[in-house]
């Protein structure tokens, strides 16, 4: 079977996370880690020697203990912060060997390989620059599609004998026999299990199977499979970001909350930090909703769940006008002597703030230009000085309310006062 004109790689870290505690702490290199959700609750990465371990994914933390205290397992809050800037500097590496990239996801990119004429050479490559520039150790599957690239970068994290590296070959028949349909992207374990029951287990059946019969029974999308496996490309390399639809920024809390001035304080954070992302993408926002609930396990009388939207009379991204619509729509929602468990702020109706049509009249109180010298001057000294270094009084101090993260790593490459030192 000729290629096709693009040769699509996958480059993937190996255990993201677990990858990103161990670069800064050399001692944990063939020591079981596992990284925590939000608040600490259920297990969301696993170094491969946690998976050795049998522990399952995304298993509460609480119902493992045992097991992670017996076998020594290294447990750490998630750093989103140390994460995302890791994650950065592996696209600024891949993007030394093709401008045609597409970040898939914060461990995941696609390359186009298609005007490389040894891509086994030159994936070894990436994935030894990668190692020596970053620290972090990747996989690169090779194929004539994004899924056969897919199979191929799973093949590759499995045998270790492929030195991370796999290409698919041309007849791919072989490897797809041996492949479970639950193994290939987008097939998941309920689908894989419905193909089961009319004869497809493995990506080779599943490659051989009619299209026209696929759609009919399963979706278009199972449809495009079937010919992503022949080497037909269905799905094109997105180079271009997506404009972004919205901003969610949602916390549960790391406690039951009752008292109104802690999820006031609760939801003025989130809607600061929605603020601020909003300034860095360069948007506005035309709407917030505001969320508030209780546990959905709560007894009856304790379970409620609400949501209260505004609309803003301008596109705006000022934080002070995000925190005064936010306390606004929190006292229409907010009920007394409940165990408030989670409150989130949501952003949409999004704007490029350089495209804003302003109204002929200016709104009363509101001075655009001072919004957003001030709105600079408090960006800029967060960046320089650490976030919340300057803060709104209504987001609180003591901040009881606030997500658990009793084992989170330093932001090593984004905190000044986090920089790993080096005795003489």
């Amino acid at each position: 079977m000729p290629r096709s004109t693009i040769l699509f790689a996958l480059v993937d870290v190996n255990n993201f996370y677990a990858s990103c505690e161990r670069l800064f702490e050399p001692r944990l290199e063939g020591v079981a880690v596992v990284v925590l959700s939000n608040n600490d609750g259920c297990i969301i990465a696993r170094s491969q020697e946690a998976k050795d371990l049998g522990i399952p994914m995304g298993e509460p933390v609480h119902k493992v203990k045992d097991v992670l205290r017996r076998e020594r397992v290294r447990v750490y809050s998630s750093n989103y912060a140390l994460y995302g800037d890791l994650s950065g500097r592996v696209v600024s590496v891949l993007k030394r060997f093709t401008p045609y990239l597409e970040v898939y996801s914060i461990d995941e990119s696609f390359l186009d390989l298609g005007g490389f004429t040894d891509p086994a050479a030159h994936s070894h490559d990436i994935k030894d620059t990668v190692l020596r520039w970053t620290g972090l150790p990747v996989s690169v599957g090779v194929g004539a599609t994004k899924t056969l690239a897919k199979a191929a970068n799973r093949i590759a994290k499995k045998d270790p004998a492929l030195g991370g590296v796999f290409i698919m070959p041309d007849d791919p028949d072989e490897v797809l026999g041996n492949l479970n349909t639950d193994a290939i992207w987008g097939i998941g374990r309920r689908l894989a299990a419905r193909l089961d029951r009319i004869g497809i287990t493995t990506a080779l059946d599943l490659k051989n199977a009619d299209p026209k019969f696929i759609r009919a029974r399963f979706s278009v999308a199972v449809e495009r499979t079937v010919l992503e496996l022949r080497g037909t490309p269905c799905l094109a390399l997105e180079m271009t970001v997506p404009a972004q639809k919205g901003i969610m920024v949602s916390r549960g809390f790391s406690r039951r909350v009752t008292d109104y001035r802690d999820i006031e304080a609760a939801v003025a954070t989130y809607a600061s930090r929605a603020a601020e992302k909003l300034r860095r993408q360069g948007l506005s926002t035309n709407k917030m909703t505001i969320s508030l609930r209780t546990s959905p396990f709560s007894p009856a009388p304790e379970r409620y769940a609400n949501a209260a939207g505004f609309v803003f009379p301008e596109a705006t991204s000022d934080t002070t006008h995000m925190i005064k619509a936010a306390r606004h729509c929190l006292k229409k929602i907010y009920k007394p002597g409940l165990p408030y468990q989670k409150a989130g702020v949501f952003l949409d109706a999004l704007e490029d703030t350089r495209r804003i049509q302003r109204g002929l009249f200016p709104l009363p109180g509101v001075d655009p230009d001072k919004s957003r010298a001030l709105m600079k001057a408090v960006d800029r000294i967060n960046a320089d000085w650490g976030r919340n270094t300057v803060r709104f009084a209504v987001t609180g101090m003591q901040r009881s309310w606030a997500m658990k993260q009793n084992r989170k790593s330093p932001c090593y490459t984004t905190r000044w006062q986090d920089l790993k030192q080096v005795g003489g």
